[in-house]
């Protein structure tokens, strides 16, 4: 499964900057919905376009792998 690092670019992003970043202020950057941020970071599982994962990497200035990251599922061994 592919798990989004948003809210670690959101956090990094508030630290450098000193000031609190709303998902309203992202949207308005990059041009992506306030609900498909609000589903990137909130649903598990979650499926989004490349466009929109290099326009989160152009506006955290950072690479893909910042973003996102495999996390293998566990399986059971019955």
């Amino acid at each position: 499964m592919i798990r989004y690092k948003l809210k670690e670019r959101i956090a990094d992003k508030e630290f450098k900057d000193g000031a609190r970043l709303m998902v309203k202020d992202i949207a308005e950057a990059t041009g992506i919905n306030r609900m498909t941020l609000s589903k990137i970071l909130n649903q598990k599982g979650y499926n989004t376009t490349t466009d929109k994962l290099d326009k989160l990497a152009e506006y955290f200035d950072c690479e893909i792998g910042d973003l996102v990251e495999r996390v293998r599922e566990e399986t059971t061994d019955e």
